[in-house]
């Protein structure tokens, strides 16, 4: 049996052994839901829809800002580019069009709606870091998987009929594509089975990276608490996804729930003029060390997210930080990449995978893990 008092690097096993259950239970529950959203959703996309998100909470306009980037900018090759939008609230009603899906993030709550029809997704597993996870990879599979309706263009609405479909090139990630067009309830079948199938991915990924980096992610607890404990600010950045996770980690500082205090925390991807700019000026490698430049005290930590382990302004950003004398933590996946092979950050976590949506699953986890023990109280005994 664990105890709080036991440390962190001692308790990250149960942590991961924790998360499978409701993991397994929620989409054992939600695949048939989120196989027919993954229908009608193409339906939309393929009649000119767009999809429009909003949030309440800074947690949530992180997740809005993450499914923009996702179904805009789509990482598995081939796959098309979809329209989405990340919009205030207020904003929503004014903009929506009849083809439009709109997507609600509400403090745990994921609703989806096309026009009349509502899919509400409210994981409820009692840790709101958790329900944060559930939601990241509900939107996640949404995306992934509202592809294979593209593929079968046959079954969906107004569209031509086509008897028969070649999968072609993403027969490796989809080997059932290739089917009769006149098979819609096989397609959802194979669909539902494809969401529990990556469930179960990113829980074994979870189960690897908290496994494989112990050591690392309790001495990046320990040295991110000592630093926020002496007024030091936390430093986040990252691209596309990690950008959003980053903005995610540091919503959760500077608003957490009670009796928790909030801690200083900047998000560098958070402005776009201040992007654009130095991009335009300088260079796309400058945009987060020049911020570094700018913002770093004595005393603050630098943390960086890269799925690859090389984005070029990830790695400049944590060599200024090296500069400069401030701890770093980089959070990357495949095998680490640059960062971990040339030893660019002072604490490195590894998710070892080179599937973009699961390694950002399994990071969210971490710096869940990175938050809570940071906002503990007693935390600082328990290094």
């Amino acid at each position: 049996m664990t105890t709080a008092a036991q440390p962190l690097s001692g308790r990250l096993a149960g942590t991961a052994a924790a998360r499978a259950e409701p993991c397994a239970r929620f989409f054992a529950a939600q695949a048939p839901a989120l196989a027919e959203l993954c229908h009608a959703m193409a339906e939309r996309f393929l009649r000119g829809g767009r999809l429009l998100a909003c949030g309440t909470t800074a947690a949530d306009r992180s997740d809005v800002r993450h499914v923009a980037v996702e179904f805009v900018h789509p990482v598995i090759v081939g796959k098309r580019a979809l329209p989405a939008l990340g919009l205030e609230a207020a904003e929503v009603a004014l903009l929506t069009g009849p083809e439009d899906i709109v997507m609600r993030f509400d403090d745990g709550t994921l609703t989806v709606e096309l026009g009349e029809r509502r899919w509400t997704l409210a994981p409820h597993s009692g840790d709101r870091f958790v329900d944060q996870e559930l939601i990241e990879q509900s939107y996640h599979v949404l995306w992934e998987l509202v592809h294979v309706f593209f593929e079968h263009r046959g079954l969906l609405g107004g569209r031509r009929q086509e008897r028969l479909h070649d999968s072609g090139a993403s027969s490796f990630l989809y080997p059932f594509l290739a089917q009769t067009e006149d098979d819609l309830p096989g397609v959802l079948a194979d669909v539902r089975a494809s969401v529990l199938t990556k469930a179960a991915e990113t829980t074994e990924l979870r189960a690897a990276t908290l496994a494989g980096s112990a050591d690392a992610i309790a001495a990046a607890t320990a040295t991110l608490r000592t630093a926020l404990d002496a007024g030091g600010t936390l430093l986040a950045l990252g691209n596309g996804g990690s950008a959003t996770d980053a903005q995610d980690v540091v919503a959760d500082l500077r608003h957490p729930p009670p009796p928790a205090a909030p801690r200083r925390a900047l998000d560098l991807a958070e402005d776009p003029a201040i992007l654009t700019a130095i991009a335009n000026d300088v260079g796309h490698e400058a945009v987060f060390a020049r911020q570094v430049i700018a913002h770093a005290r004595p005393g603050d930590v630098v943390l960086g997210i890269s799925t690859s382990g090389g984005s070029a302004n990830v790695l400049s950003a944590l060599a200024e930080a090296r500069r400069r004398r401030l701890p770093t933590i980089a959070l990357v996946g495949y095998d680490g990449g640059r960062v971990l092979a040339e030893g660019l950050a002072d604490h490195v976590v590894v998710s070892p995978s080179e599937h973009i949506p699961r390694i950002q699953e399994a990071q969210a986890t971490v710096l869940h893990l990175l938050v809570a023990a940071v906002l503990a109280p007693g935390a600082a005994e328990q290094r």
